[in-house]
């Protein structure tokens, strides 16, 4: 998430009451979650294991619970609950807007674009040309749809992320302040739920087709001319490149990469990374051959036990 405009390292600190490391006038863009930060945002960190790879990070504002070495061009904001004041700042910066109406006046609806009723769209939502969102369809705010884009019954863009910090007390939320990406020539079948990043984007590429009942959480990008098939879930942070074919109910861990042109089959549970240009079969997913002949062997095995005992 960028600012509106660039704050000084002292206004930020003002804002969350922190003391701070660095030039007052320090500038500060925007803010984001480590795997998408750029030079000008803040990252949170909160736990010593992940303090190096957050102060090495492309951001150059560290929130953080120790005032710990500060990198050369880099500035700190110490924090008693830099998870609390990640969320004071998503709430200043992008607060949640009561809606005023089924069809916010602040939408931007394309022309030739045939809203079905029942539609809810948000505030500050973009939508392009010659769209077709059939009924029942919730939008919620900041959402950008691209040109040519088809949106079945019941599903929804823009909910929370699926994240959450475990405290004494319970389950703290963090606050999601990002958006839902959908760009050109993408279709979306009914009940599909497609969570907004936390601060950046949740983006599906153009030309990528997804059935019924498909989840893609947070932070997650989608690239081109994908396929995927009913009931697949795909949690946060996932890249998924050009031309995946993902079948029904497969199943994907958060913060991996699947290789453009994979083709993953049904029911498989995605674990780890994928190299591009091949088949996936299985839980945990492997090469599709390879996971068959596994399959074979274990069949094989009551039938061994059998001979073993008749040698005895």
């Amino acid at each position: 998430m960028k600012f509106p405009q660039a704050h000084t390292l002292q206004q930020i600190a003002t804002i969350i009451s922190s003391e701070y490391v660095g030039d007052p006038d320090f500038p500060v863009l925007g803010m984001n979650e480590i795997h998408v930060v750029t030079p000008g945002d803040i990252v949170f960190v909160d736990h010593p294991k992940y303090y190096d790879k957050a102060l090495n990070s492309a951001a150059t504002v560290v929130l953080i619970n120790k005032n710990v070495d500060c990198p050369e061009g880099k500035a700190l904001l110490i924090s008693d609950d830099p998870f609390r004041d990640f969320n004071k700042l998503t709430d200043y910066f992008r607060p949640f807007q009561k809606a005023s109406a089924i069809v916010s006046p602040t939408a931007k609806i394309g022309k030739e674009t045939v809203v079905q009723p029942g539609v809810f769209i948000g505030n500050n939502v973009v939508i392009g040309d010659n769209c077709l969102i059939h009924a029942n369809v919730s939008v919620y705010d900041n959402t950008i749809i691209g040109n040519n884009v088809t949106i079945h019954s019941g599903t929804v863009l823009g909910g929370d992320a699926f994240y959450y910090k475990n405290r004494p007390e319970g389950f703290d939320k963090l606050i999601s302040g990002g958006r839902v990406v959908i760009e050109d020539n993408v279709d979306l079948g009914a009940l599909c739920t497609i969570d907004k990043g936390v601060t950046g984007d949740t983006i599906i590429k153009e030309g990528t087709k997804i059935d019924n009942q498909v989840h893609i959480g947070h932070d997650t990008v989608i690239g081109k001319k994908c396929l995927i098939a009913s009931q697949v879930g795909i949690a946060g942070c996932v890249v998924v490149e050009d031309e995946v074919t993902m079948w029904g109910q497969v199943g994907v861990t958060s913060a991996i990469t699947i290789g453009a042109k994979a083709v993953i089959s049904a029911q498989s549970g995605v674990s780890k990374s994928l190299d591009a240009n091949k088949s996936y079969f299985g839980t945990p997913a492997d090469d599709f051959r390879k996971k068959y002949k596994e399959i074979a062997a274990i069949r094989q095995i009551p039938d061994l036990i059998e001979k073993l005992k008749k040698n005895e």
